[in-house]
């Protein structure tokens, strides 16, 4: 079991709400190896939602559902200087708030989530962030993936892997979790994998990777480092075959003259 997680599957459950995995010596050796390659490749791996304080980022957090962090960066500048605190998005109503986030999809439940949360944060947390799990996921627009941001980015708090696309994607390309695992069972391997004070950092370095490197579509493997030694279950490296044998080209110089046809004429 990787650092940092408790060793019984009592104790897991009780700080987890669910048992994990428990991989291999040689997997956990493997994964190793891959966080080293992972950060000599992409060492300023981070969050890339603007922020400035835990409210600010837990907001951009639930704006980017479903959203590019470039969409989102451009419009929380000025929602957070018409909202500079939870209270302030308290006061408001869900319909104040929609004109800041037009530019961003499905803006009107998004306004609604951020003022039921903000609501909750102003009223019931006294304006803090809460920094559990549990009380973060009786928010309003928070699941796991947007607590796991929140807790790791503002806090410095390890629960769990956020496991957006690309970490799901490259998590199968690079055999990181069994064929065909969910969401769900992707988050637990990679939390049994990898040390528990590397799970935030594991996160952004998987999303570099993916993001600019190993794409959904239209990438070639085996140019980078990292997909030439661990991505061993890459569906474009399985699909390509081998490389075909180039076509000679005909030599330089004067070609034969082929005889002239009789005509039948």
């Amino acid at each position: 079991m990787s650092p940092g997680v408790p060793q019984t599957a009592a104790a897991q459950k009780a700080e987890f709400g669910f048992t994990l995995p428990r991989p291999t010596a040689a997997q956990r050796a493997r994964a190793a190896r891959l966080l080293t390659e992972l950060r000599t490749h992409y060492p300023g791996a981070r969050c890339e939602l603007s922020y400035t304080s835990p409210h600010e980022l837990l907001v951009a957090t639930i704006l980017s559902a479903q959203a590019t962090d470039a969409s989102v960066n451009r419009a929380t500048p000025a929602l957070f200087k018409a909202f500079p605190a939870p209270a302030d998005f308290a006061r408001a109503t869900p319909q104040q708030i929609e004109p800041y986030i037009k530019s961003i999809g499905l803006y009107r439940n998004k306004a609604k989530a951020i003022h039921a949360a903000m609501t909750e944060v102003a009223g019931r947390f006294g304006g803090d962030v809460p920094q559990t799990m549990a009380e973060l996921l009786t928010l309003r627009g928070v699941a796991r993936k947007t607590a796991g941001v929140v807790l790791g980015n503002a806090f410095n708090i390890n629960m769990n892997v956020v496991v957006d696309t690309h970490v799901h994607r490259l998590s199968q390309r690079l055999a990181l979790a069994p064929r065909g695992a969910s969401v769900q069972q992707t988050e637990r391997w990679l939390m049994a994998l990898f040390p528990r004070d590397s799970w935030c950092e594991l996160s952004h370095l998987l999303i570099f990777h993916g993001r600019y490197t190993c794409k959904a579509r239209g990438v070639k493997c085996c140019e980078h480092p990292v997909c030439c030694e661990f991505g061993q279950r890459c569906e474009l490296r399985i699909t390509a075959g081998p490389a075909k044998p180039p076509i000679p080209k005909p030599r330089a110089g004067k070609q034969k003259k082929r005889p002239r046809k009789e005509s039948n004429l």
